[in-house]
């Protein structure tokens, strides 16, 4: 550990809802770092499984530099993450480090990560693997490698398109500039815009290939049409409100005629191949629907259960 890591004042950040078990084992892995944050922040999204008992019994919130932050309502990703950062940097943190319950971050995830985060304007992120696997398609810019699924071809620091929240480092000094993820996505793809949002402030993305972090596998298949393959995730009807309208709110933003020429078709085709490959299709079509008029009139907020979907 050099100087500089051990002066750091780093936060990180675990948004929880309702999954107590994998909470359980993120925290026991974050007490594993080789290298300690300052702070280590339980945003609860307001669970109702028992997890505030289960810290207490547990005594995780006496143990020192240990926070939770209870919400009042369940606010999503988006809500968690935004709501996290505000506290963390209100309270002194320079770098936040986040990500979700269900990840597990190797003992050396942070001090690797810390190792490569020399750049305050910039973003970097762990590399999610599961096993000898990376826990989905990760597409390197550069090197430019393309798509890879194999933990030791990621470079030690790669730039790649986006990263999601979950081993997601940023500095105070760039949230400054950008403000804080967009609570309105609620889940799915707030990640993403908050990298657009990065980027077209000037800021590169930066993936630390030997910073990892375990989380399940995401099993997606392609679809190809008119020569043009596309990623598709089996989700159920609920996500696949959020999937659907957040994509069209992003491309909308930023993308410009691209709405109409890529991102429109694209929700189409990734509509027919859930219709084809999975249950509930007439949930699917009806999530699809109403994900896509939010979309086009770039309504926000948590509005799956407004529609009925489940």
């Amino acid at each position: 550990m050099d100087n500089y890591q051990a002066s750091v004042r780093i936060t990180t950040i675990i948004v929880t809802y309702n999954r107590q078990l994998l909470l359980r084992k993120a925290l026991a892995a974050h007490t594993a770092q080789t290298l300690q944050p300052t702070r280590l922040l339980i945003v609860d999204n307001a669970s109702t499984d028992g997890t505030h008992e289960m810290l207490v019994a547990e005594g995780w919130l006496d143990r020192p530099g240990v926070e939770l932050l209870a919400l009042p309502e369940n606010t999503g990703g988006a809500g968690g993450f935004a709501a996290g950062l505000k506290h963390a940097f209100d309270n002194g943190a320079e770098w936040v480090w986040m990500m979700d319950d269900d990840a597990e971050p190797l003992p050396d995830a942070l001090a690797e990560l810390m190792r490569v985060a020399t750049d305050p304007t910039q973003v970097y992120g762990s590399l999610a693997v599961c096993g000898e696997e990376t826990s989905w398609l990760t597409t390197l810019l550069a090197p430019s490698l393309g798509e890879v699924e194999r933990p030791d071809v990621v470079p030690e620091c790669a730039a790649v398109q986006s990263l999601p929240f979950l081993g997601f480092l940023i500095h105070r000094d760039l949230v400054a500039r950008i403000g804080f993820p967009d609570t309105g996505y609620f889940i799915a793809a707030d990640d993403v815009e908050y990298c657009v949002r990065a980027q077209q402030a000037g800021a590169s993305i930066v993936m630390a290939g030997k910073s990892r972090i375990e989380h399940p596998k995401s099993r997606p298949y392609k679809v190809r049409v008119l020569g043009q393959t596309l990623t598709c995730l089996a989700l159920p009807p609920w996500k696949r409100y959020y999937d659907t309208r957040n994509r069209l709110l992003i491309a909308r933003k930023y993308y410009g005629i691209k709405l109409l020429t890529q991102t429109i078709p694209g929700s189409f085709v990734r509509l027919f191949a859930a219709l084809l490959r999975e249950p509930r299709k007439l949930a699917q079509l009806h999530a699809f629907s109403a994900g896509f008029i939010d979309g086009v009139l770039g309504i926000k907020g948590k509005r799956h259960e407004w529609w009925h979907i489940r």
